[in-house]
C-alpha cells in the first residue's frame, strides 16, 4: 500500500516483496471496525461481503483453457451479466 499511496514507509516484504500483498491483507483484516451509530451493523458488515462473493462468483463462466472453466455454461454472458447485477445490493447495504 506504500507505493500505491506513493509514501516513503515499508513496501517490499519478504523476498523482491513477494509477501507485501499478504502483509497489507492482513494488516487491513486487524484494523479496528468503525460502524455508524445508527446503521444496522449486521447489514454493514454483511453488503462487502456480498460483494465480494457475487464478484467472484462471475469468474466461474470464464473458460481459462481447455478444460479449466469451473462450469460450462451455455447462456454464460447472461449468468455473468446477471451476477454482477446482484452484486450492486451489497454495495447498497453497505452503505
Amino acid at each position: 500500500m506504500a507505493s500505491m499511496q506513493r509514501r516513503l514507509g515499508p513496501n517490499a516484504v519478504g523476498y523482491y516483496g513477494l509477501l507485501q500483498a499478504f502483509a497489507d491483507a492482513l494488516k487491513l483484516i486487524l484494523k479496528e471496525y468503525v460502524a455508524p451509530t445508527q446503521a444496522n451493523v449486521f447489514l454493514f458488515f454483511l453488503g462487502p461481503i456480498i460483494t465480494l462473493i457475487f464478484a467472484l462468483l462471475g469468474y466461474a463462466v470464464i473458460p481459462y483453457g481447455p478444460g479449466l472453466s469451473v462450469s460450462d455454461f451455455d447462456l454464460g454472458i447472461f449468468y455473468a451479466l446477471a451476477v454482477s447485477s446482484i452484486a450492486t445490493y451489497g454495495i447498497l447495504l453497505a452503505g
